[in-house]
């Protein structure tokens, strides 16, 4: 894997999470899923989120993207605070300036891959950018496959058109949770892949939970997570590195 360096990256923060602490129910059954949790993310940077199960990645991960609420702190995209705005408004803001991948698909079955392709565009109201729809086809292999519904089609092509769709709005972060879950090792490689290079050539921002060194390695840096808090960090990471980590983390 070939890595632009820090110092080629576009400067500038993308996201900004301050203090955030996220607790479920009250009184003596309060369970604290994320404990005054900070991070920043810039643009053109890969962050992968990592900890033993049950330390809050998951939870982190959907805080920042909109899906779940905060108890206290502050997450903001460029100068907007999501934790202040109404469900509309934060709705908008995903479609908009958001990307998901998630370990299921989440295609609709009746819809080709182009036409799920160019859905979140569609309820936006916006038409889809001829050029860059047609570098991410091209960049992910889907081609051949555009007119081919989920059920024609292999896990991994799947994924590839769900990460194709996260893309074409060219989001200002891409959120990846367990993006090869379901994927055998060739599949979630390209995956991978193409996460990899959207970050080094279009300067994506991604943050992806995961489970796995091997999917970890690919991207700049780790936070690994343990009991609602930011443990440690991981710059420029290796598999073995990452599996060292892991295992102190989870003592």
């Amino acid at each position: 894997m070939t890595r632009e360096s820090p110092e080629g990256r576009a400067a500038g923060q993308v996201m900004v999470a301050a203090d955030v602490i996220k607790t479920y129910g009250s009184g003596d059954g309060a369970v604290s899923a994320l404990r005054g949790v900070s991070a920043t993310f810039v643009r053109g940077q890969f962050t992968a989120i990592m900890g033993p199960s049950g330390s809050g990645k998951s939870t982190f991960l959907h805080c920042l993207a909109g899906l779940d609420t905060v108890t206290s702190g502050t997450i903001t995209v460029g100068d907007v605070d999501t934790t202040t705005l109404s469900r509309t408004r934060l709705t908008e803001l995903r479609r908009d300036r958001m990307g998901f991948v998630f370990q299921s698909f989440n295609l609709l079955p009746m819809l080709t891959a182009e036409e799920n392709i160019l859905l979140t565009g569609r309820l936006a109201g916006r038409a889809a950018e001829q050029e860059w729809f047609d570098t991410i086809v091209d960049a992910l292999g889907l081609r051949a496959r555009l007119k081919h519904r989920p059920s024609e089609m292999s896990g991994g092509q799947q994924q590839r058109v769900a990460v194709a769709r996260a893309l074409l709005t060219r989001p200002e972060v891409l959120f990846a949770d367990e993006p090869t879950g379901n994927l055998d090792s060739r599949s979630g490689t390209e995956v991978l892949d193409f996460l990899r290079s959207a970050v080094d050539s279009y300067q994506q921002t991604v943050v992806m939970v995961t489970h796995d060194p091997v999917a970890a390695a690919y991207s700049d840096r780790v936070l690994f997570l343990a009991d609602g808090s930011i443990v440690d960090e991981l710059a420029e990471p290796t598999i073995d590195a990452v599996h060292t980590r892991m295992r102190k983390i989870e003592g």
